[in-house]
């Protein structure tokens, strides 16, 4: 993994202290369901859910994929989509490259195909914006985590789920166009880092 990058969750497991009680109890639902399917012997997929899949469906997948190979989860499978298809914002991506990700545009178009490194050769992930039953997600027995507070209202029943758990962060596209706006999209990855590092951080290895 990229020395950057591990430096960065170093600093973010220092504050899962700041985390409130009423958080960590739904994490810690994410981190049963990745638990029973480890013991199990079975892959876990976590396919997380906003209306865009353009900004906090994103960070979900990338941070949760980097979170369970930190702690050395092999057998874990992140996805993302959305009611909607619009594109992986250029905001947000500044904020992930600001971190130390490298981003790589691997099929430019209007919704653009991106490849996510932070490591090694097998340390990457493929994001673009989708409908959240896009043939790239996962199918059956899965969990679905919905990262919007309409999430609950606007996100339809999803077939194959195992498990849905909201997660709502503040949506960052309120600063677009503002001095803030770099800083908060960090700021929301951040958060969004913090947690899904605290989920792994509560499963163990067999």
């Amino acid at each position: 993994m990229s020395p950057v990058i591990q430096r960065y969750i170093l600093e973010r497991t220092k504050s899962f202290d700041a985390i409130s009680e009423e958080r960590i109890n739904t994490l810690k639902i994410i981190s049963s369901f990745v638990q029973k399917k480890i013991d199990q012997g079975q892959i876990a997929e976590l396919l997380y859910i906003c209306k865009n899949n353009s900004k906090r469906s994103h960070f979900g997948q990338i941070w949760s994929k980097v979170a369970a190979t930190y702690y050395g989860f092999t057998n874990v499978q992140t996805y993302s989509g959305g009611t909607e298809v619009t594109a992986f914002n250029p905001n947000a991506i500044k904020a992930i490259e600001a971190i130390g990700f490298k981003v790589k545009t691997i099929y430019n178009s209007p919704n653009p195909t991106y490849r996510i490194d932070f490591g090694d050769f097998d340390m990457v992930i493929q994001c673009f914006s989708k409908k959240y039953d896009d043939p790239e997600n996962p199918k059956k027995g899965f969990c679905v985590v919905t990262t919007y507070a309409e999430g609950d209202h606007i996100c339809p029943h999803i077939e194959g789920t195992d498990i849905r758990i909201s997660t709502p962060y503040n949506d960052f596209k309120t600063f677009d166009g503002t001095p803030r706006q770099h800083e908060m999209y960090l700021e929301g990855s951040k958060q969004m880092a913090t947690e899904c590092l605290y989920v792994f951080s509560q499963i163990r290895m067999n």
